[in-house]
């Protein structure tokens, strides 16, 4: 079954359409970073207060990793992945309807959860290619979910100068619904690798975590470079408004900016294939360090309004090709575990890595609030500066296939 499988996901098209399934489903959950404010117009709350709702969807996003990704190790994919699509569009536009500050944290609690789909397409793409090309394919397809998380914010903050922040909510919700008819006709069934139940899934993910030092760093590296990441997005609309009278869209077309960023990836993958993802996470530490000192020190330069914008484009690029970097290799690293179990390494990879940004995203707040951009710069490099910590003091190998520690349930009869 697994070769039938492989033989109808092969081809020069296979890794681009996951990279696009995943561009469609995590995009779901940036829409709201540059709209934050105009949303907070409409229900009479502050910028703090609209903060909940970027928290709200980050959280929502870490709890359906955790609860609904281990299922793409025990359940047919494709169904999964189908149902996962529909209810993205039915949350978002629920949001889209959003009358108060409360009903739009739950509406975007259940985006972020039913976004996790991404999750269940990523795994995917090392099964599709021999083992010393796995980091260049999941290079590949996270260009795809990459841009969808950069893109987004441009897409949301400019449709929403054209007609509404509701009308960004809307239209994602059918561009989601309509991924699931496009779905069923250009995939094949995916049956599961591993005979076992929910609960047992769920069961194995703490033995996982416990029995493997290489994937309990990769999480933590992973929440606190992209805690830092989320410092920077949760509050570049602030200090656009503040600073420089700008609005959604302008925070918006950062996004394009920082696609420049994500183009990293396959050279990552193909990077960490060659010299080994330990040499690849000390060079994005390296360019995540050197990207916020950029916006730390620039930020204080008595220049023109067009010359902060143009620092600012600088930083962007530097961080999104550092974020990249770092996300890529870590997930070499992590699906070279055993393809038995990718689902839920991912599982608890993303869990953390989510979980970090959310906390980023909260702290940022307070640190804005509290010191202006030279404290959300200060936090970012703070939690650069940890994981730079954990990756010197942390466990050292390559990426190769090695046999993980397999629960008694999952084992093959001998």
């Amino acid at each position: 079954m697994a070769k039938r499988q492989q033989s109808a996901m092969a081809g020069r098209w296979a890794l681009p359409f996951l990279g696009v399934a995943c561009a469609v489903g995590v995009g779901s959950i940036y829409y709201n970073q540059p709209l934050l404010l105009v949303m907070g117009k409409t229900f009479g709350r502050d910028a703090r207060s609209m903060e909940l709702v970027a928290v709200a969807t980050q959280l929502g996003y870490a709890a359906g990793i955790l609860c609904f990704v281990p299922l793409g190790d025990v359940a047919e994919r494709r169904a999964l992945m189908m149902r996962m699509y529909a209810a993205v569009s039915m949350a978002l536009l629920l949001a889209a309807l959003a009358q108060g500050l409360a009903w739009m944290i739950v509406a975007s609690t259940l985006v972020g959860l039913m976004a996790a789909v991404t999750h269940v397409v990523l795994p995917m793409a090392p099964d599709l290619v021999p083992h010393d090309q796995r980091g260049k394919a999941i290079g590949t397809v996270m260009t795809g979910l990459l841009l969808g998380i950069l893109l987004a914010r441009s897409f949301a903050g400019w449709l929403a100068n054209l007609g509404g922040w509701r009308s960004v909510y809307v239209v994602a919700a059918v561009l989601n619904m309509a991924f699931v008819p496009i779905m069923y006709r250009v995939m094949p069934r995916m049956e599961p690798q591993a005979s076992l139940t929910y609960r047992q899934a769920m069961r194995s993910l703490w033995t996982l975590y416990r029995t493997e030092p290489l994937l309990r760093e990769a999480g933590v590296l992973g929440a606190l470079t992209f805690g830092s990441f989320s410092c920077f997005w949760t509050t570049l609309a602030y200090l656009l408004d503040s600073h420089y009278g700008m609005g959604p869209g302008v925070a918006g077309m950062f996004g394009i900016v920082g696609a420049a960023g994500a183009l990293i990836a396959p050279f990552a993958g193909w990077l960490a294939d060659k010299r080994g993802t330990r040499f690849v996470v000390t060079m994005a530490w390296g360019v995540l360090t050197a990207s916020y000192l950029w916006l730390l020190v620039t930020e204080g330069w008595h220049i023109s309004t067009a010359w902060h914008m143009a620092t600012l484009v600088v930083g962007v690029i530097v961080l999104d090709l550092g974020a990249q970097m770092m996300q890529v290799s870590n997930q070499t690293r992590i699906f070279g575990l055993g393809s038995q179990v990718r689902s839920r390494v991912n599982t608890i990879y993303m869990t953390m890595y989510f979980a970090g940004g959310a906390v980023g995203s909260a702290v940022a707040g307070w640190a804005w609030w509290r010191w202006g951009w030279n404290g959300v710069c200060a936090l970012a490099l703070v939690l650069i500066g940890a994981a730079g910590v954990r990756h010197l003091t942390g466990y050292s190998r390559t990426h190769k296939e090695i046999r993980v520690h397999v629960p008694a349930e999952e084992r093959e009869p001998a």
